[in-house]
C-alpha cells in the first residue's frame, strides 16, 4: 500500500490539512497518509527543507512526499515533482528541495503542467493531491510535467569560508521545539576545514571552544547529582542529523530557557567558527 506524507505550514487550527487528507482518500481509499509536520513556520523554506531532509529517508522507498509551503503558483514559483533516492517529492520550486539535492542527485525533475486541466486557488489540495495520487497508482512523472534539469537554490544554504581557510561563517536554519538552534554547518564540512586545529564557535556574544557528540557530554558524572547545577548551561553539539547545533542542556522556555531565548538567536542569524593556529 502506497504512503503519502504531508509537510505543511497550515497548522492544526484550520481546515486545510484535513481537507487534503479527505481529497486523497476520495481518490484512493487504500492509502496510508502520514503527517510529518503541519507546524512549519509560515513560508519558512529552510525550516521545511531541514525537516524533509531528515524525515524522508526513514520511510520506505517509493513513498510520496507532499510539501505545502509557499505553494501559490506564479511565474516565479512553479510546481515540481522530483524523483530522488527512490522517493517522490511534490512541492513548489522555491528552494525546498535544494538541501536534499545538494547531497543526492535527483533521478528526474518535472515542472508540473496540469494546471490548465484543474481550476484552483488552493494548489496543494487540487494539484499536488492529483499528482500524488497519480504516482501512487503507478503513473509516471512524464505524464504530469515536462522534464527540467535544475531547481531553485536556498540562499545561504552553504556556509562561507574565507580565503585564509581559518573561518566559517554559517547561519541559523532551524530552531527546534526545545529552542535548540541548528546551523547550516555540517560535521563533515566542518572537519574538512578544521584539519584538527583548535577553534572557537561564536553565536552573538557567546563563545564555545568544544563541540560535543551528545548533550550529556557536559555532565561530570563524578560530581554528585544534586551539586552539578548544569540545567540551562549552554553547549554546542553535532546533532543527530550531523549539523552543528547550539543548545541549552535540558532547555525549557518556561523554566531554564533555551538557546534561542537566552542567547537571542533566531533564524538566519550568523554563527561563526574561527580556527586557531597551532
Amino acid at each position: 500500500m502506497a504512503i503519502i506524507t504531508l509537510t505543511t505550514d497550515f497548522g492544526e487550527k484550520d481546515h486545510f490539512a484535513g481537507a487534503i487528507k479527505g481529497a486523497i482518500y476520495s481518490e484512493l481509499e487504500q492509502i496510508n497518509i502520514v503527517d510529518i509536520s503541519h507546524s512549519i513556520s509560515p513560508f519558512n523554506i529552510s525550516e521545511a527543507a531541514y525537516i524533509i531532509q531528515n524525515a524522508y529517508s526513514s520511510f520506505p522507498k517509493g513513498t510520496i512526499h507532499l510539501i505545502g509551503i509557499d505553494s501559490e503558483l506564479s511565474p516565479e514559483n512553479k510546481h515540481i515533482a522530483v524523483k530522488l533516492d527512490d522517493h517522490y517529492f511534490i512541492c513548489a520550486n522555491n528552494g525546498i528541495m535544494s538541501m536534499i539535492c545538494a547531497e543526492i542527485a535527483a533521478e528526474k525533475i518535472v515542472e508540473i503542467n496540469i494546471h490548465d486541466r484543474v481550476e484552483t486557488n488552493f494548489p496543494v489540495l487540487d494539484i499536488f493531491v492529483k499528482v500524488a495520487c497519480h504516482i501512487a497508482r503507478g503513473g509516471t512523472l512524464d505524464v504530469i510535467g515536462k522534464v527540467i534539469n535544475s531547481i531553485k537554490p536556498i540562499k545561504n544554504l552553504i556556509p562561507f569560508i574565507n580565503d585564509e581557510q581559518n573561518q566559517i561563517i554559517g547561519s541559523v536554519i532551524y530552531i527546534d521545539n526545545y529552542g535548540n538552534v541548528v546551523t547550516n554547518i555540517k560535521r563533515n564540512f566542518f572537519e574538512s576545514i578544521q584539519k584538527n586545529r583548535p577553534f572557537e564557535v561564536f553565536a552573538r556574544s557567546h563563545k564555545f571552544e568544544k563541540i560535543h557528540n551528545k548533550y550529556s557530554d557536559i555532565i561530570n558524572f563524578d560530581i554528585e547529582e544534586s551539586k552539578r547545577n548544569i540545567e540551562g548551561k549552554g553547549l554546542v553539539v553535532f546533532n543527530s542529523s550531523g549539523y552543528i547545533e547550539i543548545a541549552v542542556y535540558k532547555s525549557n522556555n518556561s523554566t531554564v530557557g533555551s538557546a534561542s531565548t537566552l542567547m537571542g538567536l533566531k533564524t538566519m542569524d550568523t554563527v561563526t567558527v574561527n580556527f586557531l593556529n597551532l
